[in-house]
């Protein structure tokens, strides 16, 4: 089985990926580095080097590969959910958890992280917030279709999210 995290950039998806997968004796994996890694370059580099159609190429790659694996927590990127192939994948493999949070509390987090902000393009030019709001709009949808199970992030430590996720994942998968 494979736990996938979804969400738009700055939901939390890393940050909660490793204690999960520490807490369940798993592997986990971030997509994003993964995609980098076997690119050797990074996202930003991708993006400006062949488009973002060529970026989704390399991430649909790569999840394609991650969803072999058994045991394994995935921190998608916030976009992975664009290809519905990867949907219906992703839910197959396992449980999707879908992390949300407030359009004020991702800004501030992409903000605030200078590793964001130089390793991830802008995906329209507007300014953070409007970006934000709009993007996380049009994929709204998206999320929605693909989640088995969706834990809002705000005001939440890693620690309260990972055993909001642990406790559903154990509920709904394992004890079966």
């Amino acid at each position: 089985m494979v736990i996938t995290l979804i969400g738009y950039r700055g939901s939390g998806k890393t940050a909660v990926a490793a204690p999960l997968a520490q807490r369940l004796g798993w592997s986990w994996v971030d997509a994003d580095v993964e995609i980098e890694s076997r690119a050797g370059r990074s996202i930003r580099e991708i993006f400006a080097a062949e488009g973002e159609t060529g970026f989704r190429v390399l991430e649909r790659q790569v999840i394609q590969d991650l969803l072999q694996r058994g045991n394994l927590v995935i921190a998608a990127g916030g976009g992975a959910i664009l290809n519905s192939d990867t949907r219906q994948e992703l839910r197959a493999a396992g449980p999707v958890v879908w992390l949300t949070a407030s359009v004020e509390t991702l800004v501030n987090r992409i903000v605030s992280d200078q590793t964001t902000q130089q390793r991830r393009p802008s995906l329209t030019g507007q300014t953070p917030r409007e970006e934000v709001a709009n993007v996380l709009a049009e994929r709204l949808p998206l999320y929605q279709e693909c989640a088995t199970l969706t834990v809002d992030t705000d005001d939440q430590t890693v620690e309260q999210v990972v055993e909001r996720i642990q406790r559903s994942v154990e509920d709904m998968f394992l004890e079966n």
